[in-house]
């Protein structure tokens, strides 16, 4: 890897002549590979080493295709960067009881989905991706992951601006430099100049100060970077606690996990640097916004309710139907977390809403049709339709959206399963089964292409 020399300059200022050169090195060896699986769908052992700040991660011995494994498309585990896992140690020690959350540059989900996982369980998770295509595949691996309570936007952070005090954590993973994805992008070494730093520090204190109003007083703001200069990540936190009003806090960590502290004054910061910890580059800041205030809450929204009819039925495909709003919009029936419904639907007026509770099923020729958010959630009744196992070919099959044959299955909608875990919807007529899964999420390699 030939590194920008300006960039080798910086960083081994930063570093010191005596970390740089185990940095550089190990910018020469293979990236570590971790994966976090979905214990609300997925309890089976995984083979591999723990990810020690991360309760359910674990480093892969090698990399397998994960596009041909069907457990990875119906949720089952997120294969993440090792190191942003650190998440989870912010809810753990800061984070005991409820709260309604934004994860405000998402993309494509892996601390989303983890927060999905670890936040106390009442709570609610707003996932923003502004890009359009990028929030498409956020969109995708949330449903997939199945948490109810969860809504994605594609929004820009000043458009969360009529949500005053409307959260009590924040979490902003910055657009940056990417320093961190140096081993693993050549693109990013391509890219890389100080002035593109700059850019990016620039960019990166108008994206907090946009939504610095929606975070309650005494709310939480982790901020977190995959670069490694000291403008974007120490520079930034400094400027947020002085010119914005917030408290950095520290968080306990085990020595031996290999995490650095802050190489710029003494606020409390926590890099991953490669060659002292196994991952790839990364930097995390907690903070405290200054004051206190209870979370605003949305005035109430109308919304149209199923027919009765609809709704009976419906309710049989969920574990626990009391727990959720049924709604109706359009020809689609949604469910929605009761304790959650006022603040999706304001959020739904006024944002651009990908995605939100569970869309339950689409109305057509006044019969109703399950849709692959159902499939996915957790919240499932999966005894409420038929459930036919297959083998991975015609898993696989399935999940190119190819036609299947399911001569001796009941005729309707099924679900499809692998391993015991669910797949997804057919509607099986009997001479053939019409394929369900979403169009845009196919998988669209073969296994001959690699």
């Amino acid at each position: 890897m030939n590194l920008p020399q300006a960039f080798i300059e910086r960083t081994r200022q930063l570093l010191g002549e005596t970390q740089y050169p185990l940095f550089e090195e190990a910018l020469q060896t293979e990236v570590p590979v971790s994966i976090r699986p979905n214990r609300m769908k997925y309890d089976k052992p995984v083979e591999g080493e723990p990810v020690p700040w991360a309760s359910s991660g674990m480093y892969l011995k090698s990399r397998p295709t994960f596009t041909f494994d069907p457990l990875f498309h119906a949720g089952c585990y997120y294969v993440q960067e090792a190191s942003s896992m650190f998440i989870e140690q912010v809810v753990k020690e800061y984070v005991s009881s409820p709260v309604r959350a934004l994860d405000l540059c998402a993309a494509p989900g892996g601390k989303t989905t983890h927060l999905a996982s670890i936040l106390p369980k009442g709570s609610l998770l707003v996932s923003n991706e502004p890009m359009p295509l990028r929030a498409q595949v956020l969109a995708e691996n949330v449903i997939k992951w199945g948490a109810p309570a969860s809504v994605v936007t594609r929004n820009n952070p000043a458009d969360f601006t009529p949500f005053r005090n409307f959260f009590d954590l924040v979490v902003v993973d910055a657009p940056c430099s990417g320093e961190g994805m140096f081993r693993k992008d050549s693109f990013a070494v391509e890219q890389w100049s100080v002035a593109n730093v700059e850019l990016c520090v620039k960019r990166q204190r108008e994206i907090v100060a946009s939504i610095w109003d929606s975070l309650r007083p005494g709310g939480l703001l982790v901020y977190s970077t995959c670069t490694f200069n000291r403008e974007e990540n120490e520079d930034c936190v400094a400027w947020i606690s002085e010119e914005l009003g917030a408290t950095p806090l520290s968080l306990n960590i085990c020595d031996d996990w290999g995490i650095t502290g802050s190489l710029a004054g003494d606020i409390p910061a926590y890099r991953f640097i490669p060659g002292y910890t196994s991952g790839e580059g990364f930097f995390l800041a907690l903070l405290r916004k200054n004051g206190d205030a209870p979370l605003n809450q949305p005035r109430q929204v109308r919304f149209q309710q199923p027919a009765v009819k609809i709704r009976n039925e419906v309710c049989n495909w969920l574990q626990s139907s009391a727990d959720f709003e049924f709604v109706q919009q359009g020809e689609c029936v949604m469910a929605l977390p009761k304790e959650h419904a006022v603040a999706m639907l304001a959020l739904q007026q006024k944002m651009r809403v990908l995605h939100f509770g569970i869309s339950l099923a689409e109305i057509k020729n006044n019969k109703l049709l399950p849709m692959h958010s159902l499939a996915m959630s957790t919240a499932l009744n999966s005894s409420a339709f038929p459930i036919v196992e297959l083998e991975r070919d015609k898993a696989l099959a399935y999940l190119h959206r190819e036609s299947l044959l399911l001569p001796d299955a009941p005729i309707g909608v099924l679900l499809l399963a692998y391993h015991g875990t669910i797949l997804g919807f057919v509607k099986n007529l009997g001479n053939r089964a019409n394929n369900l899964y979403p169009a845009e999420w196919r998988i669209r390699k073969n296994p001959m292409d690699l």
